[in-house]
């Protein structure tokens, strides 16, 4: 079977944006909570888009919780400058290799294009499917890309760093290379799930990957 279509997680899988986001929320919720949060707390609500994540922590500040965290989401954007050694020659062999690129991620939209230009990859992505405050939505995520990109999930293949990836994707039949490359994620909790593929450097995943193009056949 030939790989017609590559589907790309964020936070953890193009760039190390999760201390990023977390000072963001800290900066935008501590204020208007009127007390400190730790990293724990905030990371727990994760699953929802940032909206969702504000709308839990704090429900009667929703509006000015989301504002406010965008403003410090990019203000603070600098401490992330760029996209993990490697993505970007990665994301430029895949376009001359012709392989369909989208993203599907948890982020919220505004976040996320903040994110991708500041990268300088937004071009890359033909399609781009974001999170929702009412809760995880990346299995609705990936089923609109395969439809908009006309391709089966067996012709397709995610990369994403968190358990809940790899469940999804195992939900719609579609391979995952789960990737360990990022400081904050535990490869020993990604195992245990059998994920198709797992990858601990960027590096690794392009060689592999380029070698699957060239011999024309992917899967079993």
């Amino acid at each position: 079977m030939k790989l017609k279509a590559i589907i790309f997680d964020l936070d953890g899988t193009i760039a190390d944006t999760l201390p990023l986001c977390i000072a963001a929320f800290k900066k935008s919720i501590e204020p208007l909570l009127g007390k400190s949060l730790s990293e724990e707390q905030i990371i727990a609500t994760f699953g929802p888009s940032e909206e969702g994540t504000i709308r839990k922590l704090i429900p009667q500040y929703e509006a000015q919780g989301v504002s406010d965290y965008l403003v410090h989401y990019e203000n603070l954007h600098g401490t992330c400058p760029d996209v993990f050694p490697g993505i970007k020659e990665l994301l430029e062999l895949l376009h001359q290799k012709g392989i369909q690129l989208a993203m599907v991620t948890g982020k919220g939209t505004h976040s996320t294009r903040i994110s991708l230009k500041q990268f300088g990859v937004e071009s890359y992505f033909e399609v781009l499917e974001t999170g929702s405050p009412e809760g995880p939505n990346k299995v609705n995520g990936i089923r609109k890309v395969l439809k908009r990109l006309n391709v089966d999930a067996k012709e397709s293949l995610y990369i994403g760093d968190a358990p809940s990836d790899i469940k999804y994707c195992k939900e719609l039949g579609v391979p995952i290379a789960a990737a360990a490359w990022a400081s904050t994620t535990n490869a020993d909790e990604l195992i245990p799930l059998q994920p198709e593929y797992i990858f601990y450097y960027v590096e690794d995943f392009k060689e592999w990957i380029a070698t699957v193009l060239d011999s024309g056949e992917f899967g079993g």
